[in-house]
C-alpha cells in the first residue's frame, strides 16, 4: 500500500469518487479501524441483491450496530442509488459516520448525490502520483503503462499489458454492459478505441461519428458516459477577450496514460523518447499530475488550454484564486532553447501579467527572458504543493 496524498476528513461523512482500480477500498481499509467500521461492498452479489430488494435493510443493519462501531462504509454506492435516501436519513440522525465510494457519478446524480453532498464532504481518488510512489516511480513506465496501483504487483511488461487489457474489458462488461448504459456495445467499443487514439486532441465530433458509424448526438452521449463513469474528462478551451481568435472546442483526456493506451491498442508498441507519441504521453501525464495534486490539496484551481486559429497553443492554463494565471508549456525534451519557447512567449504577451512556465525533462531550473523552465517534478512541487 502506497501512502496516498488525499487527506480525508476524520469526522465528517464522505463521498469518495474514483474510477475502478484507483484504490478506494484499499485506502479506507488502511485508514479506518476495522473494529469500529462496518464495510458493505456492493460488488458482493448477495449483498447487492438483498439491499436492492429492500433498501431499508441498510437502516436496520445500522441501527443494530453497537455504539463502538461509529463508521459505515458502502462501497460502489452507485449500484443502488436508492440507498442514498436511507443514508441521508441516517446522517440526519447523526448517530454514525458514513463513507460512500463510487466509480460512476451518473446514477448517483439522478439518485440525489448532489443533495447528499451538502451533508458529506466530496473527495476524488486518482491513480497514483509520482509523489506517492517515491523511489518506485519510473517515468518511462508511467508513460507506457500508467499508474493504477494494481500494476505495481507485476514485474513483467506482458503481465502489465494483460492487466490493462483486462481492465478495459472489465470496464465494458461491468460498468457499461451490466448497467445497460448503452443500447449497442459494438459501436461503443469502437468509439472507445477512436476516442483513445484522439486522447489529448481537440474533439471533432463529426469525424468521430463517421469513424464509429453513429450520429453526432450518440458520440456526445458517449463522451458524457466516459465523464460520468470517471474514465475521462473534458479540458475546456480558455475564455479570453481575444476569444474570436481561439479554438472553442474542448479536448478529452482519459484518466490514466496506461488505460488510454490500452483502449487505443497501443500497448504492444513501446514508447520511444524524442518521438511524437512519447511527447503526447508526457503531456498527458503532466496534466493528470497537475489535476491530481490540485484536487488533493483542495486548491480549487480551474484548468483549460489555449489554441489560436493558426494552431499556436499553450498546453495548460490554470486559474488560481487570488493569484496570477499560470500558463504551462509541457515538453518532454531534456534541453530547451529560446526558439522552442517562442509560442509560449508570444501568446502570454496577449494574456498580460501571468506566470509563464515550462515543465520539461531538464535537470536545472532556468529563466529564459521572462519564461521559467522547470524540471517537471520541481515545477509540480512549486505550483501544486
Amino acid at each position: 500500500m502506497f501512502p496516498r496524498l488525499v487527506n480525508l476528513s476524520k469526522t465528517q461523512s464522505i463521498l469518495l469518487f474514483g474510477a475502478r482500480g484507483t484504490g478506494k477500498s484499499t485506502l479506507l481499509k488502511t485508514e479506518l479501524d476495522s473494529a469500529k467500521t462496518l464495510f458493505l461492498d456492493l460488488l458482493s452479489s448477495k449483498l447487492e441483491a438483498d439491499l436492492r430488494r429492500n433498501p431499508d435493510l441498510l437502516a436496520e443493519m445500522v441501527h443494530a450496530l453497537p455504539e463502538s462501531v461509529d463508521t459505515v462504509v458502502v462501497d460502489e454506492i452507485q449500484k443502488i442509488p436508492k440507498l442514498l435516501d436511507v443514508v441521508h436519513q441516517l446522517i440526519e440522525e447523526k448517530s454514525k459516520r458514513f463513507i460512500l465510494t463510487g466509480s460512476s457519478a451518473r446514477k448517483l446524480k439522478r439518485g440525489g448525490a448532489n443533495l447528499l453532498a451538502g451533508r458529506a464532504f466530496v473527495y476524488h481518488l486518482y491513480p497514483l502520483s509520482v509523489f506517492e510512489l517515491g523511489t518506485r516511480f519510473n517515468l518511462d513506465e508511467a508513460l507506457q503503462f500508467g499508474l493504477l496501483p494494481k500494476l505495481f504487483e507485476f514485474t513483467s511488461e506482458n503481465d502489465k499489458t494483460d492487466f490493462l487489457m483486462a481492465y478495459a474489458h472489465s470496464y465494458l462488461k461491468e460498468e457499461i454492459f451490466a448497467e445497460q448504459l448503452v443500447r449497442l456495445m459494438d459501436p461503443f467499443r469502437r468509439f472507445l478505441e477512436v476516442a483513445a487514439q484522439a486522447n489529448g486532441k481537440i474533439i471533432n465530433v463529426a469525424h468521430i461519428a463517421r469513424d464509429v458509424g453513429v450520429d453526432d448526438k450518440t458520440v456526445r452521449s458517449y463522451f458524457s458516459l466516459l465523464e460520468d463513469t470517471l474514465i475521462g474528462f473534458m479540458l475546456e478551451p480558455y475564455q479570453h477577450s481575444f476569444r474570436k481568435r481561439l479554438s472553442q472546442k474542448p479536448k478529452f483526456y482519459f484518466f490514466d496514460c496506461g488505460v488510454s493506451r490500452a483502449l487505443a491498442y497501443h500497448l504492444p508498441a513501446p514508447l520511444v523518447a524524442r518521438t511524437s507519441a512519447y511527447g503526447a504521453s508526457f503531456e498527458h501525464f503532466i496534466i493528470l499530475e497537475c489535476i491530481k495534486l490540485a484536487a488533493y490539496k483542495r486548491l480549487n484551481f480551474r484548468f483549460s488550454y489555449l489554441r489560436t486559429k493558426d494552431d499556436a497553443e499553450i498546453d495548460l492554463l490554470v486559474e488560481r484564486p487570488g493569484k496570477k494565471l499560470l500558463c504551462i508549456e509541457i515538453k518532454s525534451a531534456s534541453s530547451l532553447d529560446e526558439i522552442s519557447l517562442k509560442t509560449l512567449a508570444h501568446l502570454t504577451k496577449d494574456l498580460g501579467d501571468v506566470d509563464a512556465v515550462c515543465f520539461c525533462n531538464e535537470t536545472h531550473t532556468r529563466k529564459i527572458n521572462s519564461l521559467w523552465v522547470y524540471p517537471w517534478q520541481e515545477g509540480l512541487k512549486k505550483f501544486f504543493s
